[in-house]
C-alpha cells in the first residue's frame, strides 16, 4: 500500500499555505493530521500531486473560550481536546466523544479539523457540531464563516470552496442549565459507529426544554441533523414520553446502509436507543430529573 508520487510543501504561514493552494489547484490537498487522507492515499483511493501540510502554521491549534464562544484552532490533536480542563467542564459532549474516537495513536495525531472537514459521515464531531449549532471559519481570499449546518453537501462533499482552508471552530458557550451527551455503538475498539448520536439541550426555569440540537453519525450520505426531533422537544417537559417521542423523530431521519455492521432497520433501531440514552444524559446534566 504505497501512495502514487507527490510533492510534500511545509509551508510556515496561512499565507504561504494559501498561495500553494491557489498555485496547484485541484492538484493540491491540505494535510492535517492525515489520519484520513493518508490511507486512502495508500490504498490509492484519492491521489494528489502536491500535499500542503499545515502543521507547522502557527495559531491554529487553540483551545479558548472568548466572550461567550468557545474557539477551537482547527489543527488542535484531538488527545489535546481530550486533557482540557475547560472541555471536560463546560462541554461535556465533547468529553464523551473523544475517548470513543479510534484509538490513541488516531488521537494523537488526529485534529478536530480534519475531523469535520473531511466529510465523512462516519467521523464523530461532525453531528457533534450540528447538535451544538457549530460555525466553522475558513480562510480563502477572505474569511468567512459557515454554520455547521450549511457546511455538508454529500460524501466526502463540504462547502468548502477550492483553495480555502479550515481555520477554526466556533461554539456558542452553553449558557446555565445546559447538557450534552454522545452516545455510541460500535463492533470494536476503532472502528467506526454502527449508530451515534449527539445531543445538546438547555433547561428553562421551569424545567421544560429551551433549546435542543441533535446530531447523527453514520446515518446517511452526509452527517444529520434531526431538526424536527429537536424542535418538538422545544417548550416540553423533559419526561420519558417526550424523550420516547423525539428518539423515535431522531431516528425516523437516518438513512443509513446496510454493511457489516448492521441492516438498515437495526442501526435504525439503534439510532432510536442512542438518542434516548443521549437524551437522558444530556437532561440530567443540565439539571433536569
Amino acid at each position: 500500500m504505497i501512495p502514487a508520487a507527490f510533492d510534500y510543501h511545509r509551508p510556515d504561514t496561512l499565507d504561504e499555505a494559501l498561495k500553494l493552494l491557489k498555485r496547484h489547484g485541484d492538484e493540491a490537498k491540505v494535510l492535517s493530521g492525515g489520519m484520513s487522507l493518508l490511507p486512502m492515499l495508500k490504498l490509492r483511493l484519492a491521489s494528489f500531486a502536491h500535499l500542503v501540510d499545515i502543521g507547522r502554521i502557527p495559531g491554529l491549534d487553540t483551545i479558548k473560550e472568548e466572550k461567550g464562544v468557545l474557539r477551537i484552532g482547527a489543527m488542535t490533536r484531538q488527545a489535546a481536546l481530550e486533557r482540557s480542563d475547560l472541555i471536560r467542564t463546560k462541554y461535556p459532549i465533547l468529553a464523551d466523544a473523544i475517548p470513543l474516537i479510534a484509538d490513541p495513536l488516531v488521537r494523537n495525531r488526529g485534529t478536530i479539523g480534519g475531523n469535520v472537514a473531511n466529510g465523512d459521515p462516519g467521523n464523530d464531531q461532525p453531528a457533534i457540531m450540528l447538535a451544538l449549532g457549530a460555525t466553522f471559519v475558513a480562510r480563502g481570499s477572505k474569511e468567512r464563516s459557515i454554520p455547521a449546518s450549511q457546511f455538508y453537501k454529500g460524501l466526502y462533499s463540504t462547502a468548502l470552496a477550492p483553495g480555502e482552508i479550515l481555520t477554526e471552530i466556533r461554539i456558542p458557550a452553553p449558557p446555565p442549565k445546559s447538557g450534552g451527551a454522545y452516545a455510541k455503538l460500535k463492533r470494536k475498539t476503532g472502528d467506526f459507529a454502527v449508530a451515534a448520536v449527539a445531543v445538546q439541550v438547555t433547561l428553562g426555569k421551569n424545567g421544560a426544554i429551551e433549546r435542543a440540537g441533535i446530531g447523527l453519525t453514520n446515518a446517511g450520505l452526509t452527517p444529520v441533523e434531526a431538526v424536527d426531533a429537536a424542535k418538538y422537544l422545544v417548550g416540553k417537559m423533559p419526561d420519558e414520553k417526550t424523550i420516547a417521542e423525539a428518539a423515535k423523530m431522531a431516528a425516523a431521519k437516518s438513512s443509513p446502509s446496510a454493511d457489516r455492521r448492521g441492516s438498515v432497520e437495526y442501526k435504525k433501531e439503534m439510532a432510536r436507543v442512542l438518542t434516548t440514552r443521549a437524551l437522558r444524559k444530556a437532561v440530567q446534566r443540565a439539571g433536569g430529573n
